[in-house]
């Protein structure tokens, strides 16, 4: 009985050992229920080795690169495509290629050719007047006595004493008190014409004549209107006959002188119309072309033209800055806009449309400038022709590939 025990004892034991380990290893048995625990197990990873979670992943990559590698190589094969399809003729532009290109006619216009050029207002030459005396004398009564006065013709200016002079004047009367007793024509006529030659006023011969008195100073006149620009004596200086007293310079009319450029002086004989506008007046003045100088200046590679402007109100001074607007006779002209053309190696082209749709072509120009619009065409288009508007927009990368221009 007592071995019966302990033989069950000793399986009780034997079994809660057994149950005991099973739960150890996550498996516990509890009657007719068998229950499984699972322990996370941390994953092993060994130097240089990846886990399976980052190798999925590689792979997954590895698959989106290759998938639009694919995507972009159908994608480019079909741009190919797409452009082969539409590009029927080698050298012509299609309007796949140039979406939303705007095309222009070309046709004759009347356009005013117009030039600017600068320079400045200088005295007409003609009007510089030097006041000089045909003799020898001193200088007595000064009456002119400011540079840039303004006197009108027959003011005095000065008197002086000068003894050929008052010689020649003594003479004259003598002829004329020796005319009285014996009528003598010749010597009056002699003594006056000496008179004559030393520039002496007809005003004091005819003074001298009727008064029969000589006065012992000479009066110098102005003989002209206009300012007193020069001015060489003072009263009491001596002078001769080389010296000059006054300039006198009449400014009712003046020049202005306008520098031109070599390229420019094909185009004068065109122009017709001349205005001139000095900075800070609101007025402008019509000019009349006088001269084109015969040489050019070498400094500056410019030749002068000089116009004669009405300055009768007295606003224009010498050396004024001005500005010389020119026009020509509008003509007729086959024009077309400068956006139009584009210069490559030399040469100017414009894109033409052909007689298929869509499609542009090259051509080569000859035209000229007009203006900083306007190209004159002359030789490369007809009138009635389509041109594209904008050339430097078909300067895209097929054109240039294909050497067409």
């Amino acid at each position: 009985m007592n071995k019966i025990i302990i033989t069950a004892l000793l399986l009780l034991w034997t079994s809660a050992q057994a149950e005991e380990m099973k739960c150890a290893a996550g498996k516990c048995t509890s009657g007719k229920e068998t229950t499984t625990k699972k322990v996370p197990e941390k994953p092993k990873k060994s130097d240089g080795a990846m886990t399976a979670e980052e190798h999925a992943k590689m792979l997954a990559d590895e698959k989106k690169v290759s998938s639009e590698k694919k995507s972009e190589k159908r994608a480019l094969t079909s741009k190919a495509e797409e452009q082969s399809k539409y590009k029927s003729r080698e050298g012509k532009l299609t309007i796949k290629q140039l979406f939303n290109v705007r095309t222009i006619k070309v046709k004759k216009e009347q356009i005013t050719q117009k030039q600017t050029n600068y320079g400045f207002i200088v005295a007409e030459h003609p009007n510089m007047i030097d006041v000089v005396a045909w003799y020898s004398g001193f200088v007595e009564e000064l009456y002119a006595d400011k540079l840039y006065e303004k006197v009108t013709k027959g003011q005095v200016l000065a008197k002086v004493y000068s003894p050929e002079v008052y010689k020649a004047k003594q003479d004259y009367l003598n002829a004329l008190k020796y005319n009285n007793q014996r009528p003598s024509a010749s010597m009056v006529n002699s003594s006056k014409i000496k008179l004559e030659l030393l520039n002496v006023s007809e005003k004091e011969i005819e003074d001298i004549r009727k008064n029969r008195r000589v006065d012992k100073l000479t009066t110098i006149f102005a003989p002209h209107d206009g300012w007193i620009f020069e001015k060489n004596i003072n009263e009491g200086s001596s002078f001769n006959s080389k010296n000059k007293l006054f300039q006198i310079v009449d400014l009712s009319t003046v020049w202005m002188e306008a520098k031109l450029y070599q390229d420019e002086l094909l185009k004068l004989n065109t122009l017709k119309e001349f205005t001139v506008k000095i900075k800070g007046f609101d007025q402008t003045f019509k000019a009349t072309k006088e001269l084109l100088y015969p040489m050019l200046d070498p400094k500056e590679a410019t030749a002068t033209l000089r116009l004669r402007i009405d300055n009768s109100d007295g606003i224009l001074k010498p050396g004024m800055y001005a500005t010389l607007a020119s026009s020509a006779t509008a003509k007729s002209r086959l024009l077309i806009p400068r956006t139009a053309i584009i210069r490559k190696e030399g040469k100017w082209y414009a894109f033409l449309a052909t007689d298929f749709k869509g499609e542009y072509e090259p051509v080569k120009l000859d035209v000229k400038p007009i203006n900083a619009q306007y190209y004159e065409v002359l030789s490369g288009l007809h009138e009635g022709e389509s041109i594209v508007d904008n050339a430097l927009f078909m300067m895209d990368s097929d054109a240039q590939i294909n050497s067409i221009y």
